[in-house]
């Protein structure tokens, strides 16, 4: 199978040929219709972020079971199907607490060694040469990922456009539904509204929010914001983006603030936006070491809680996400803006790094 190897950072990934892979007991291999171009693949690609060499990128993928191992009971061969970037172990401690955002297998073997929780990847080059996997290691025509993560979708879906279910919409969802706990009537602002942002505005949406604010430094993609159920824009290139935010707020500040970007600038603005006792969520992922000072005093005198959240609970979560998008709450074709093919996958991450995509880019596989 086709596949675009990352080799090392600041350099261009190149399409090989490496040995199909195989799944074991309880794994599933796809056959991917498209994978996702995401922000965490880049921070990969620019070495801020660092796992082993060489890999396959690509975490945000759609497609249909091509083959099932041993156990395997919840999908078979055939199936139209999204899977979740966080693939959860099932049996470490946060996996039985109910906190699979939080696996501890996922991050010791998956993130920080690109293997599978056997402690050995599925791809190899021809020469026997193994390549490390991010997540299933979506950038390749057929991708092995446990059985954990993988989620029936229904026919009236499209295929290659459901790839943005496995990250985009599940952060959103995990960040609107598990850590801010939107209500109906609440207000919320968006911060940098890029592809998981888009995605955040249309939760926040679905999840009743009557307010939602876009705020970014793009007018096109303040734009696009609106299309997607934004209530508001606000351009912090020229304007003082929290003030704004306040005054639109009935001057008291949002409910909730999502920041999506992993800037100490978005952070601040996030943190300056809300109304005493409000609630700010943080999914953008910076390089490591980035900090932000914050106000103590504001933490402490008007009760505000600032929680991260990294995605949502695949088995729990994902059948609620997959029929809102079912339902047309949460769309997942107006996002996708640009689509490539796995021969343009430089060209694409490319494009996400000069910031020139708007919504969400998808790489096709057929």
């Amino acid at each position: 199978m086709r596949a675009a190897v990352f080799s090392q950072p600041h350099q261009p990934m190149t399409v090989e040929e490496l040995v199909m892979p195989e799944p074991h007991e309880h794994e599933v291999r796809v056959k991917v219709a498209a994978c996702g171009v995401c922000h965490t693949d880049l921070h990969v690609l620019k070495g801020e972020v660092a796992f082993p060499t060489p890999g396959v990128l690509g975490h945000e993928v759609s497609g249909v079971v091509d083959a099932i191992g041993a156990g395997v009971t919840n999908v078979a061969v055939g199936d139209r199907v999204v899977c979740s970037f966080i693939m959860p172990c099932g049996n470490c401690g946060y996996c039985v607490r109910g906190r699979e955002d939080l696996c501890e297998t996922f991050f010791a073997y998956n993130r920080l060694k690109g293997q599978l929780y056997d402690g050995s990847t599925r791809l190899h080059r021809p020469n026997g040469e193994p390549i490390a996997m991010y997540s299933m290691g979506g950038l390749a025509e057929y991708a092995v990922t446990p059985d954990t993560s993988v989620f029936p979708l229904p026919e009236s879906v499209p295929l290659a456009d459901a790839a943005i279910v496995g990250c985009s919409i599940f952060t959103a969802y995990g960040a609107v539904r598990n850590q801010a706990d939107v209500r109906p009537g609440q207000s919320v602002a968006v911060f940098a509204v890029g592809g998981v942002g888009t995605q955040v505005l249309q939760m926040a949406r679905a999840f009743g929010a009557a307010q939602v604010i876009a705020v970014d430094i793009r007018g096109d993609k303040l734009e696009k914001a609106l299309e997607m159920g934004a209530t508001h824009a606000v351009n912090g290139a020229s304007e003082d983006a929290p003030a704004r935010v306040r005054e639109l707020a009935n001057g008291r500040g949002v409910d909730v603030a999502i920041e999506a970007l992993g800037s100490p600038v978005t952070v601040r603005q996030a943190f300056e936006s809300v109304r005493d006792g409000g609630k700010v969520v943080l999914i953008g992922i910076a390089a490591v070491g980035v900090e932000v000072p914050l106000e103590i005093t504001r933490f402490v005198r008007r009760g505000i809680t600032v929680a991260g959240s990294y995605g949502a609970k695949a088995r729990s979560d994902m059948p609620e996400i997959v029929e809102l998008v079912r339902r047309g709450a949460v769309d997942t074709s107006a996002p996708i803006t640009r689509r490539y093919t796995l021969d343009e996958v430089n060209d694409a991450y490319s494009a996400l790094a000069s910031g020139d995509i708007v919504g969400r880019a998808i790489i096709e596989m057929a």
